[in-house]
């Protein structure tokens, strides 16, 4: 196994960005000729206009060096931790002893390191049939689920990490997983969680894996594309695309719109796949956990707080089995 260091993914920014740090460079200049003009020692010119005009000066310099770091935060938050964000797959079912399934079906969604062993995800991918109306009618009538098998592959790795059950909120969309021990987790590094919480109008960026294998295809060279697409989406299909370095993250960008209790509301871009993925700040810390969208609305992506994450983790952390620590 080895891990592949040469190709960059998908980012998708909305928006001219660069645009708008070039407008703000030259808005600087004008106010910096103007200032250097009405510095010349002139009895028409009064300090508090060269106060006023300074304070413009630095009012600009700082955002201009906010709309640099925005341009260039998605390049290395995509750069520095992309490898630690995985692809989620698993077969589960819901049914009765000694019957066959009344329910078997796929999951899948998005994963990433959170600490020593440990996966940050949404509780409807390590319990997929939370939330599912047809699948909890069926439990209230004393049918049992149960996940079959439920791993993670991470970019640059053909092998699969197993996945256990190891904290799941009962107030949120959250859950910690276990991962088996194996020489991928020993060589990729925990994202770091952010120490304050999110504020409305904060610039964004999620990275995860919208659309899942459907996605991974569309987006892989026409020469791969056109033999897979078409091909159930199995385990098969994920291994081969794992093998060929095709698990690769996809990072949209935005701004934070609002924030409700512990729920994240945003406008980058996401879809069924993209559920339990990082959502980092300007500084490249996770503010929150990726889990829904509204159908029709851009502005609806939906994320649980850092803080409701961390108080998770802290559970899963003193629960996990220390047979896992290195």
């Amino acid at each position: 196994m080895s891990e592949d260091q040469t190709e960059n993914s998908t980012i998708v920014v909305r928006g001219n960005r660069w645009g708008k740090v070039q407008i703000a460079l030259g808005a600087l200049m004008l106010v910096g000729a103007i200032v250097m003009v009405h510095s010349a020692p002139t009895p028409a010119s009064p300090g508090a206009a060269q106060d006023d005009l300074r304070t413009q000066v630095h009012e600009l310099t700082a955002q201009v060096k906010q709309l640099q770091q925005e341009q260039s935060m998605p390049a290395l938050v995509m750069n520095r931790y992309r490898s630690s964000i995985g692809y989620v797959y698993g077969v589960y079912h819901v049914g009765f002893a000694n019957q066959r399934p009344e329910i078997r079906a796929r999951v899948s969604g998005t994963g990433f390191l959170v600490g020593d062993h440990l996966v940050a995800t949404n509780r409807h991918i390590a319990e997929p049939w939370y939330g599912d109306l047809a699948a909890e009618k069926l439990i209230r009538r004393g049918a049992i689920p149960m996940v079959e098998n439920l791993v993670i592959f991470f970019p640059g790795w053909s092998a699969p990490v197993h996945l256990s059950q190891v904290s799941v909120s009962k107030t949120s969309d959250l859950a910690v997983l276990g991962a088996e021990d194996s020489e991928v987790l020993r060589r990729l590094p925990t994202l770091p969680l952010a120490k304050s919480p999110a504020s409305a109008g904060q610039f964004i960026d999620v990275m995860g894996y919208p659309m899942g294998v459907a996605g991974m295809i569309a987006k892989s060279p026409a020469s791969i594309n056109e033999p897979l697409a078409g091909r159930p989406n199995d385990i098969t299909m994920v291994s081969e695309l794992a093998a060929r370095s095709l698990i690769r993250p996809l990072s949209t960008c935005g701004h934070l719109g609002d924030v409700i209790g512990d729920m994240l509301i945003y406008d980058a871009a996401t879809a069924h796949g993209g559920s339990g993925g990082p959502v980092f700040n300007i500084n490249g810390e996770v503010i929150g956990v990726n889990s829904a969208y509204i159908d029709g609305f851009s502005g609806g992506s939906i994320g649980v707080s850092v803080e409701s994450l961390r108080r998770l983790l802290q559970k899963g952390q003193s629960s996990s089995d220390p047979s896992r620590k290195k």
